[in-house]
């Protein structure tokens, strides 16, 4: 193609872009009298800094800042809990040391918050489980979520209970969770809890019911809005592909 057609190509949708953001005057004159300056003008001026000021960008430059220094934020948020020892500072800590794979180090972190009178609160000991259980260690995931239940009756949260069916498979108590994977199935948000209560029927040898249960959240889901389809694309790609296994 020649150079010049590319240019013209270029210009053009650069003045379209122009037109539908408001910016028509003055950078249609600037790129139609000065061809390919102008348009480089346009994108160094305009598209650049509009590129890098979304959220896409920020999520994407975090995610490449993130894979060439990973600990980063981990020393960031470390330095300031060593300054101000709050827990907000060491709640934010103990999150980020989940996320790097420090699970020992958040457990530690939320044993602490906990015995403070201000920080004896259930969302913090349901932190602990799941650092536990990311750690491989289910059993003590299950006896700080048993714990967590004695101490605050009424706490509810279908995280914890997705938790604790899980701990209980892990764990080998299968039928235990079988039973909480279907009284959770019918109220978790999205497909994660109906996906994961499938499997584990497939694993029993249950298999027509697996095969109902991942039938059943497809049917749903393709009526649901597209956002929450795109937001549920993982565990429905898993159901797919457990259903023409």
């Amino acid at each position: 193609m020649p150079v010049a057609l590319v240019v013209l190509l270029l210009d053009i949708t650069l003045i379209y872009h122009a037109s539908r953001t408001g910016r028509l005057r003055p950078w249609a004159f600037i790129i139609l009298l000065v061809p390919m300056m102008g348009a480089i003008a346009y994108i160094a001026v305009e598209l650049i800094p509009e590129w890098f000021s979304s959220p896409g960008a920020r999520q994407a430059r975090q995610r490449v800042a993130n894979r060439l220094d990973p600990e980063k934020r981990y020393r960031e948020l470390s330095d300031q809990l060593a300054g101000t020892d709050t827990i907000a500072n060491r709640a934010a800590l103990a999150e980020e040391c989940a996320n790097i794979g420090r699970f020992g180090e958040a457990e530690a972190h939320y044993d602490h918050i906990l015995k403070l009178p201000m920080g004896h609160d259930p969302a913090y000991a349901l932190r602990r489980a799941q650092a536990q259980f990311a750690a491989s260690r289910p059993a003590d995931a299950l006896a700080t979520l048993d714990d967590l239940q004695k101490q605050w009756p009424d706490f509810d949260s279908a995280d914890a209970h997705l938790l604790y069916a899980r701990a209980l498979a892990e764990v080998g108590r299968v039928d235990e969770a079988l039973e909480e994977y279907h009284a959770l199935a019918d109220y978790f948000p999205g497909a994660e809890a109906r996906v994961r209560y499938g499997m584990l029927l497939q694993t029993v040898g249950r298999t027509a019911e697996a095969r109902m249960v991942f039938n059943e959240l497809l049917i749903q889901m393709r009526r649901a809005p597209k956002y929450l389809r795109k937001a549920q694309a993982e565990w429905l790609s898993i159901a797919e592909k457990q259903l023409s296994a």
